[in-house]
């Protein structure tokens, strides 16, 4: 795994994670407030899909269920890409870009919050089998707060900033 042993590689693994989410939060959080963050946008593009390709990289020949969410992260990042740095999110682009990225942020924090739950005693103890209760509730509250933020992102955000140039063209947009 990349010439690190299987310890560095999980904590370099969750550091990508974790900046991806951070990153991610930070961007959202600018266009919540109508703002752009083309670095913030970058990074967590960028530490997204190293996370998912990362993981794949563990060992193991099942196909399961973190493969699975890796591969739907994927999928939701060429969407935001496309819409990002070949349309410039313009017209409909825009909220493809929205839907797209915060669907790959949720799916992040997603299992950072699975991860939680298998790794802290505590809530282990609470949903060992993570069909429990306060799973399930923790999942759901977590959707829903994606759900609320993409679409107060959708109605808040309208474009980049007059002047802002695209990284895919360095045309302003």
């Amino acid at each position: 795994m990349l010439g690190l042993s299987f310890a560095a590689f999980t904590a370099l693994h969750v550091a990508i994670s974790l900046a991806g989410i951070g990153a991610g939060l930070v961007a959202i959080g600018g266009m919540l407030a109508g703002q752009w963050l083309g670095g913030w946008t970058a990074l967590f593009l960028a530490t997204t899909a190293l996370t998912s390709v990362t993981g794949f990289m563990f060992p193991g020949s099942a196909f399961g269920a973190a493969h699975a969410v890796g591969v739907l992260s994927l999928i939701a990042l060429v969407p935001a890409a496309y819409a990002l740095y070949g349309r410039g999110l313009e017209s409909a682009w825009r909220r493809i870009y929205i839907a797209s990225a915060v669907a790959a942020l949720y799916l992040n924090c997603f299992v950072g919050l699975v991860q939680t739950f298998q790794k802290q005693p505590a809530l282990a103890e609470l949903a060992p089998t993570q069909g429990e209760p306060p799973f399930v509730a923790a999942q759901l509250l977590l959707l829903a707060v994606f759900v609320w933020l993409g679409v107060m992102v959708t109605r808040r955000f309208r474009s980049k900033p007059p002047g802002e140039r695209t990284a895919a063209t360095g045309l302003a947009a």
